[in-house]
């Protein structure tokens, strides 16, 4: 952590005019070295990695004639068994990194409740809503694929925004209560969301979800790795101490997310080679919704706060720290849920399953610029003096 001091605006007249702009340029790769450091080796590359796995699934799709009858074997919920291993392993990990056990604190802390409210507004209502949007404006012709980016805009970020609110000094307590609420409110809000804007707003027919289906495919893919998260911390922290649990077994055990999460990615592609190669325009038109969706909410929840705490003043209120945590709350999306339920309700072979799956491949490199994008307004912005105290105390990176 560093200390930053005011920078010093002297005239002309000293020649030091341009003192302040050359150390901060100066700075500005090292800050940008220092926050791809800040991720591990996993995480700097996972948006290589997810496009390796996308590239190999392709390759194994088109030249293996046996897949098909790999993936339509034995299945649970019209899902095939090796697909159903990887999404359950890719959201294990995941949800067991999520401190529960600083629940009853959390909520104890002052205006938590003003952010509670502050992020439910932006992710259950102007978030769906905007994905809804970027996603008829630009896939109006390709209902398929338009309804698997909308469901990934249902599906609320739980685990990667802990990434990014950790790089660019968020607040760690505002951020694990929200991430623990989503997690609660997706279990109950995604399937009768899902439906509503999927058969009542979009009001399609082909493509209509139902709601059992839907509700079960939940069920399974959240609510069963959320039990076993919960278990596994709880369990694991009683038997080898908290020290232990956090530096010896989630360094070992959490990269099995990303085991996972690429291994379903090569089922999904595989399952979809000839597909893929035959619509490769469609395909790449996907990545339009998704960006737009990512920096339309950032930035709009991140000056959101920004106006909040210059209006309302006092950073203990808003601040900086909470700009972050609002902001990229709002921003990222639970790609691994959308790709589960699209697969599950829709089927390997569905566009709506592609679509949720490309999902990723956007996300991390869009988020990882914005986290730079953070520490620059962090400086350039003006942020109140109790913000700067405040941003001294709790900054963890």
């Amino acid at each position: 952590m560093s200390i930053r001091t005011p920078s010093k605006r002297l005239d002309s007249a000293s020649g030091l005019a341009n003192e302040p702009e050359n150390h901060e340029t100066a700075a500005q790769p090292r800050m940008a070295r220092s926050l791809l450091l800040g991720l591990s080796w996993l995480d700097r590359f996972l948006a290589l990695f997810v496009l390796i796995a996308m590239i190999l699934g392709v390759i194994i799709g088109h030249y293996a004639n046996n897949v098909q009858a790999v993936l339509t074997g034995t299945t649970l919920n019209g899902v095939s068994i090796p697909i159903v291993i990887g999404l359950l392993v890719m959201m294990w990990p995941i949800l067991t990194k999520v401190q529960y056990e600083r629940l009853p604190t959390l909520f104890r802390m002052v205006h938590i409740y003003r952010q509670i409210l502050i992020s439910i507004v932006l992710n259950w209502i102007i978030g769906p809503f905007v994905m809804l949007g970027v996603a008829w404006a630009t896939l109006p012709d390709l209902p398929t694929y338009r309804i698997g980016v909308i469901m990934v805009g249902l599906a609320r970020c739980i685990a990667m925004v802990m990434i990014w609110n950790q790089l660019a000094h968020g607040d760690h307590d505002y951020c694990a209560i929200l991430v623990i609420i989503n997690s609660v409110l997706q279990i109950i809000l995604y399937s009768p969301m899902s439906l509503f804007f999927i058969n009542v707003i979009s009001g399609e027919k082909t493509f209509r979800l139902e709601y059992g289906p839907t509700a079960i495919a939940v069920l399974i893919y959240l609510g069963i790795p959320l039990a076993a998260g919960i278990l596994t911390r709880f369990l694991v922290m009683k038997m080898i101490g908290r020290t232990n649990f956090e530096t010896k077994f989630l360094p070992y055990f959490g990269p099995l997310a990303l085991v996972g999460l690429l291994y379903t990615i090569i089922l999904i592609f595989a399952e979809q080679a000839n597909r893929i190669i035959d619509n490769i325009g469609d395909v790449f038109r996907v990545f339009v919704p998704m960006i737009c969706y990512f920096v339309i909410m950032w930035a709009g929840t991140f000056f959101l706060i920004y106006w909040l705490s210059r209006r309302k003043g006092g950073a203990e209120k808003y601040g900086y720290e909470m700009a972050v945590v609002q902001a990229f709350t709002a921003g990222s999306n639970n790609f691994e849920l959308a790709i589960a339920v699209c697969i599950a309700v829709y089927g390997v072979e569905s566009d709506q399953a592609l679509a949720a799956t490309i999902g990723p491949l956007v996300e991390v490199p869009v988020l990882l610029a914005l986290s730079y994008v953070s520490l620059l307004f962090k400086s350039r912005l003006s942020w109140s003096e109790k913000g700067s105290e405040i941003n001294l105390s709790v900054c963890h990176v």
